[in-house]
Order: structure tokens, then C-alpha cells, then sequence
């Protein structure tokens, strides 16, 4: 009851409540929290791919003999080059690639967390492990009964090679991970089902273990056949650059979904918006955000994943500093042009310029201002993940095809195209008067040289 009838009053005028049933509503569009500015889609230089598939020639690069195995990653995915086994003393001087190949094959890759221990002191020595990202202490009682760290391996160190000579023997020292680590572990039976199949192996690595000291020699280096400060015309030494034999593929990725709006809604309700497309503006909204969610983390092709792991670093203290940028973008110093980042790592990283007296300058991009570090921009993406112990990762990237950078992949042209690499097509109306469309797009990335792309992982948010 309202206060005038209360008081036994009567009404001087129209109320308000009455007079809205006469009234046209303003309204807004349908409101969607999911939207965001999507700055990675924007930075990305977008490549087409007509066949569905895009081939990524490399020159073949591997390093042998400076003491430190190499990796190849595909997405999540890690593998050691074949080649790079002959890092370890017991197989160095070993050239049968077909076997090295199938040692290869045989590694089984595993993830520890920080603080998970590897392998501890006192164990059977039953298999060699490689460490392919990460490092790991050695940690072994001191001489006074406490423990102490004895060493760190890194990216390309290993241990437990001595087993492949099946000598029956313990790990010395216990091996814990100090960051999130990745490794590659070779049992010693699966070494065994590789040396009964061939000639030679089983025999190389027993020469070996008899006489360890005999394989080794100071460098260990293959030569490239060059000459230089010669007068006259001498003979000049032959070489070539080889490329990579099998080129990784990037095909296309697709995100869909299946629109229904029923005719009765479609005919009806059509003042003052139109229902089917609002209906599919934000169904192209949300599959915008799941491309580039998945081009940052699917562990086929997403970006954080596609990082090489020599491209990867970790912060010095924890949270993001000027000194940390500075390392990321000295692994991407080749016209690094954007670095992406969670805005809670943003917010990280301007606490501790603030603690510095150092105040970035901002840049323009996308007609809109973005801080920078040493003028290269600094864009948040939310897809970006943030660990439950508050930890985060930052990329730095180059750009382009002819940068060899960071490429996105993508297909316009298609048939019922409604925004260039996004299709709508009619799919028919059911016996329950309802209206379907497929609503569908294709994309995918490409890492076109390793050092394209750096990561600095373990960030601090908190």
C-alpha cells in the first residue's frame, strides 16, 4: 500500500508503476562476462592454409659432444634427438642411428612438481634419466650426518648412465626437483630388449664399463668443413646444410557448436534486436575465446606448451622483475615485439617496478595504450593459467613469417562464411519447429624457429 493510502489520501497524479505499462523500455544488448579484449588474437600475424595443413622446414640442428643431451618437444609431447644419446659415456662413439633410434623410442616421459623426489639415495640404479627441463638437486648426507646439497642438473644433464652396463647398484645420492621438471627415463630392460636385437650395442657399452676413461677426449666436436686466410687457388673443402627429414605439420584445429533458436522466438520476438543474431553474436564471442584459450594451451600446438625448453627460464626470486624481463627478452632479442601475460602477473610485475622507483612507459598498440618493458608492449590475456599456489607463466614472442616468428593459422573462404575463418550454415528446422546452425571455425600456431618464442615460468602473482 502506498504512503498516500495509508493516510487515507488519494492520488494527486499517475503513478509511476502504472505509467511504465504505457512506457517503451530502453534495453541493452545481451551482456556476456566472457568477452575480453583477446590481445593475442590481435597481435598474432594470421597465415592461411589452404590444404589444412602447414609445414614448418628447418634447417637440421643438433649439437654433438658438448656434453649435454637435446631435446625435441612436439606440444607437451618431449622426445630426445636419437643422435644426442651419444652424450652419454657408455654409448659416446656409437653411430648406428637405426639403434639409437629405438633407445629413443623406448623413453618414457615423466612430471614431477617442486619438491617431488626423483629418485632416492639407496635405490636400485635400474634405469638412466634424462633431464629435459627443469633442474633437480643432489642431495646426500654431509659430514655431520645432515643433509646437503651435493650438485644441480639442469636441462641436458642425466645420471644414472652407468646402469645401461648393468652393473647392480644404488643411486648415491637422493634426487629432488627444486622447479616443475620433466624427464625422460630409460629402464634397463627396455635397453636389454634393444641390445638382443642388434649387433654391437651390448659389446660397445661392456668395452665401456671395462675401460670408461678410453671413449673420452677433450672436446668431442664435429667440424664444419671451412677454410679461410688462404692466398692462391687451393682446394676448397665441400659442405651443405641439411634440412630436417621429417618437418613437423601443424594441421588446423577446429572449434564448433550447434545454434538452435525456435521459430516462434525467431518470428515473434524480433523487436527492437533481432533474436537469431544476437544468439550468434555471442556464440561467436565464446569461440573466439576458446581459440585463443586453446592457442595458449593446447598441448598440441598451443603456445605455452610449443616453447622449446631451452627457451624457458625461471624467475630469480619469484615474482616478476625488471631482471627477469630483461632474461626473457634476451632469449627472444631478435625484434621481440609483444610480450603476454596474465594481468595478476601485470600487476605482479608493477609492484615490483613501484618498489624500484621505475615507472615503464606506455606504448600504443591496437589503437590503445599498454605498458612496455624496453618499449616492447605488455598485453594481458586471461587464458594465461594461474596455479592454485599462485604461480603463473609469461611469453615473449617474435612475429611474422618473414620475422620467423609466431604465426597463427587460419582458412577464410569458406562456404556460408559470416567473419573471415568462421562459417554459419544452416543445418534445417526439426519436427519441433527449431532452427539449428553450425556454427564452426578453424585455426592453429606455428613456432617457425625455437627462438621465436620465450617463456619465464614460476612467476609469482600473489
Amino acid at each position: 500500500m502506498t504512503e498516500s493510502v495509508l493516510n487515507n489520501e488519494s492520488p494527486l497524479s499517475l503513478g509511476t508503476k502504472a505509467a511504465r505499462n504505457l512506457a517503451t523500455t530502453t534495453k541493452t544488448q545481451p551482456q556476456m562476462q566472457e568477452i575480453t579484449s583477446r590481445h593475442l588474437l590481435k597481435a598474432l600475424p594470421w597465415v592461411e592454409v589452404v590444404g589444412g595443413a602447414y609445414r614448418v622446414n628447418r634447417r637440421l640442428t643438433y649439437t654433438v659432444g658438448d656434453g649435454r643431451v637435446t631435446f625435441t618437444n612436439t606440444g607437451a609431447a618431449v622426445r630426445v634427438i636419437p643422435a644426442e644419446l651419444c652424450e652419454l659415456p657408455a654409448l659416446r662413439g656409437y653411430d648406428d642411428i637405426d639403434v639409437l633410434t629405438a633407445l629413443a623410442d623406448r623413453f618414457t616421459q615423466r612430471e614431477y612438481e617442486a619438491g617431488s623426489v626423483i629418485v632416492e639415495a639407496g635405490t636400485p640404479a635400474t634405469e638412466v634419466v634424462l633431464v629435459a627441463h627443469g633442474k633437480v638437486s643432489l642431495l646426500g648426507e654431509g659430514a655431520y650426518g645432515k643433509q646437503t646439497v651435493r650438485g644441480v642438473l639442469a636441462d641436458g644433464d642425466y645420471f644414472g648412465d652407468r646402469s645401461l652396463a648393468g652393473e647392480a647398484g644404488t643411486y648415491d645420492l637422493t634426487v629432488q626437483a627444486v622447479t616443475a621438471c620433466t624427464v625422460l627415463a630409460l629402464p634397463r630392460s627396455a635397453f636389454d630388449e634393444v641390445a638382443d636385437q642388434t649387433d654391437g650395442l651390448r659389446e660397445h657399452v661392456e668395452a665401456w664399463a671395462a675401460d670408461p676413461d678410453r671413449s673420452l677426449n677433450a672436446h668431442g666436436e664435429a667440424e664444419i668443413a671451412l677454410a679461410s686466410g688462404h692466398t692462391g687457388e687451393p682446394t676448397l673443402p665441400g659442405t651443405f646444410v641439411d634440412y630436417d627429414a621429417a618437418p613437423r605439420e601443424y594441421e588446423l584445429s577446429v572449434a564448433q557448436t550447434i545454434l538452435r533458436v525456435h521459430t516462434r522466438v525467431a518470428d515473434l520476438y524480433n523487436e527492437p534486436m533481432n533474436q537469431t543474431q544476437q544468439q550468434l553474436r555471442l556464440t561467436v564471442e565464446a569461440l573466439r575465446e576458446r581459440q585463443e584459450n586453446e592457442l595458449v594451451n593446447n598441448r598440441e600446438f598451443g603456445l605455452l606448451h610449443n616453447a622449446d625448453l631451452k627457451q624457458r627460464i625461471h624467475t630469480l626470486t619469484g615474482p616478476p622483475t625488471p631482471d627477469d624481463f630483461d632474461e626473457l627478452l634476451a632469449l627472444v632479442w631478435k625484434n621481440p615485439a609483444v610480450l603476454i601475460a596474465h594481468p595478476r602477473a601485470i600487476a605482479a610485475f608493477a609492484r615490483q617496478c613501484t618498489e624500484r622507483g621505475i615507472y615503464p612507459q606506455s606504448v600504443e598498440i591496437n589503437g590503445q595504450k599498454a605498458p612496455s618493458w624496453r618499449g616492447v608492449p605488455i598485453l594481458p590475456c586471461n587464458k594465461i593459467p594461474v596455479s592454485d599456489s599462485g604461480l603463473s607463466s609469461i611469453m615473449a614472442m617474435r612475429v611474422g613469417e618473414a620475422a620467423q616468428g609466431v604465426i597463427g593459422l587460419t582458412r577464410t573462404g569458406l562456404p556460408d562464411e559470416y567473419e573471415p575463418g568462421l562459417s554459419v550454415r544452416f543445418m534445417g528446422i526439426n519436427d519441433k519447429a527449431v532452427i539449428s546452425y553450425l556454427v564452426t571455425t578453424y585455426y592453429s600456431a606455428a613456432v617457425l624457429v625455437p627462438d621465436a618464442l620465450g617463456i619465464l615460468e614460476s612467476v609469482e602473482v600473489g
